[in-house]
């Protein structure tokens, strides 16, 4: 059912894709728009990760670097029967998670250094096993490619706007029907974006909780997540915001309402949902909530929890940092 959703949305988006092509320049511009559409698919299929990962300036961290961090995702990815995924970090002060990969085998959990100081072991863990479920649902394809394809119809249409307004070029509007192909197809193509987003969180949220046995944490997650991304500013996905969608709670300043123009969906509406589930705790290696494991919860002697490839903490802060940073 997923990849035959996925299969009619991007077919979806590519017959806008060659809407907005067929106003700017008739039939011609519409097989243009087709190539085009055809080439940003695949480029967006085999570079989906590494443009994401570039645009959000995250880097890879490794066992050596992160060495409680990578256990607990190897246990979580075994519980979601998933390969382990490579880590990345992203140096942003706010708390936010997102995933992107083509594929299972291929698939990348970035987590940001402010996620890893702000929030405590069982709802780090919680966070990861949602970015798990994107991965396990395909779903990091789909939004990309959906990304990818958003902003492009939106950069077709601004150029539309030069090239698009006479009859010369085989426009069948004219100049009145580029006006309306700048300004409607922009918004279409963030209306199918953000519906597709806001679908796979709540599904995510579901999944993520049974990967980690512990709705009640993934819910905490979120509304440290959400109260903290009000504050901080988030410069990474403020200079990219067509990856806004892929995070999991909205990295970007502006109203966070449940309706049609937001890239997710109201964050009390998804702790509702997740505080309704009955799970069993301890998938993915986790203990019920306020058990949390020993293992992963103290740090080995002569160490402290902080995000991977930070400085220590000055003697005398005694600002709570939480159990990551």
């Amino acid at each position: 059912m997923n990849a035959l959703r996925t299969t009619i949305l991007l077919a979806g988006m590519t017959a806008l894709f060659m809407g907005v092509g067929y106003l700017v320049g008739g039939t011609g511009g519409m097989t243009i728009a087709f190539i085009f559409a055809l080439g940003t698919n695949a480029f967006a299929y085999w570079n989906s990760d590494k443009m994401v990962l570039s645009m959000q300036g995250a880097r890879e961290i490794d066992p050596r670097s992160a060495p409680d961090l990578y256990r607990m995702t190897e246990r979580l990815a075994a519980n979601a029967g998933l390969p382990m995924p490579r880590l990345y970090l992203i140096e942003t002060d706010q708390p936010n998670a997102f995933a992107t990969g083509r594929s299972p085998d291929k698939g990348v959990v970035a987590v940001s250094a402010g996620l890893l100081r702000s929030l405590d072991n069982g709802e780090v863990a919680a966070v990861i096993a949602h970015e798990l479920a994107h991965i396990k649902n395909r779903d990091t394809l789909t939004m990309t490619v959906t990304a990818t394809l958003a902003g492009a119809i939106s950069m077709l249409a601004q150029f539309g706007m030069f090239f698009g307004g006479s009859r010369e070029n085989n426009n069948p509007l004219g100049f009145v029907g580029v006006i309306a192909m700048v300004i409607l197809a922009p918004i279409a193509a963030m209306l199918v974006q953000m519906a597709v987003s806001r679908t796979h969180e709540y599904e995510a949220d579901k999944d993520g909780a049974e990967i980690c046995g512990d709705p009640q944490a993934l819910a905490s997650a979120l509304r440290k997540i959400s109260a903290a991304g009000q504050r901080v500013v988030n410069m990474p996905a403020e200079r990219a915001p067509a990856m806004a969608h892929l995070y999991i709670s909205n990295p970007l300043s502006g109203a966070r309402m449940d309706n049609l123009f937001s890239t997710h969906p109201n964050v009390e509406n998804r702790i509702a949902a997740l505080m309704s589930m009955r799970v069993s705790g301890g998938g993915g290696g986790q203990t019920p909530r306020g058990r949390v494991n020993p293992i992963e919860a103290t740090p080995r002697p002569g160490q402290s929890w902080r995000a991977p490839g930070t400085r220590p903490r000055p003697q005398g802060d005694d600002s709570s940092p939480g159990p990551w940073g």
